[in-house]
């Protein structure tokens, strides 16, 4: 099953906070919504393992990370690739990154999802709002611990 996505984020921090927070993976990876651990292999790749529930389909998934800032482009690209309980994920976002005259950053994204297995399943509808469900929540806990920075 194949998803996409897009939005914004208005971030509370300037653009050069931005830069320094998603060049970081721990920070990054601080913001995966229920994350169980995370192993940060080297400054752009990490393994994450989180907790996901998806109607029925319920437990650990593990994911390879990859964050691919480009600052001269004022975009970050990432590549999420994994699963868990048999059902697969391989998830490729952007977000371009956009200083505003109040000192705020705004995060344009967008992204695009293959799902399969049980967890593309359960439903289109199902699948589709927790996916951007998740996507939100994450962009929202780097737009508040960006702001506390």
């Amino acid at each position: 099953m194949k998803l996409e996505y897009k939005g914004q984020e208005n971030v509370q921090a300037n653009p050069e906070k931005v830069w320094s927070f998603i060049q970081d993976p721990q920070k990054v990876a601080s913001c995966l919504p229920d994350l169980k651990s995370v192993e940060i292999k080297d400054d752009k790749h990490m393994v994450a393992t989180v907790g996901v529930a998806v109607g029925p389909v319920r437990g650990t998934f593990k994911f390879n990370i990859e964050l691919d800032p480009r600052p001269d482009e004022n975009k970050v690209m990432v590549r999420i690739r994994g699963g868990g309980l048999g059902s697969a994920v391989d998830l490729t976002a952007s977000a371009d990154i956009k200083g505003q005259d109040d000192q705020t950053t705004l995060l344009d994204w967008q992204g695009q999802a293959t799902v399969s297995g049980p967890a593309a399943t359960v439903g289109g509808r199902v699948l589709d709002a927790q996916a951007k469900r998740l996507i939100e929540t994450v962009f929202a806990n780097m737009g508040q611990k960006m702001s506390e920075v």
